[in-house]
């Protein structure tokens, strides 16, 4: 088997065995690995790869606002940093903007700690 084939069946096997609560965080770090190529975009002024790339991040929060559980006040929480960042996204898009989204992947970072925390605290595998 070659190893692109080997590594994307590790990859797509490790999403189907997931927690809730580790997809969640493969959520999150996907969403800053993207923002951080869209950075990168953005410097080199290559536009199409920064769009691309920040439309991916802008898909994953969308992904993570329409599956909150609105009867949990934490939820609502989520909603307004999701609903925020999904506005800075529409504007470094716009601009194609690396200081937006460097703020975009500060907030992304700090969320994805505490998910780790929760992870944590709650005896979650996947947790660091």
């Amino acid at each position: 088997m070659a190893l692109p084939a080997a590594y994307a069946q590790y990859k797509n096997s490790k999403v189907l065995t997931a927690s809730p609560a580790e997809l969640t965080l493969m959520l999150y770090d996907g969403a800053i690995k993207f923002c951080n190529i869209a950075i990168d975009a953005c410097r080199d002024k290559n536009i199409e790869k920064a769009h691309l790339h920040i439309i991916k991040v802008e898909k994953i929060i969308d992904y993570l606002r329409i599956t909150l559980d609105m009867k949990y006040p934490v939820a609502q929480e989520f909603e307004k940093i999701y609903s925020y960042l999904a506005g800075r996204l529409t504007l470094a898009n716009i601009r194609k903007d690396p200081e937006i989204l460097e703020e975009v992947t500060t907030h992304l970072r700090s969320v994805r700690d505490t998910w780790v925390e929760v992870m944590r605290i709650n005896g979650q595998k996947g947790a660091v």
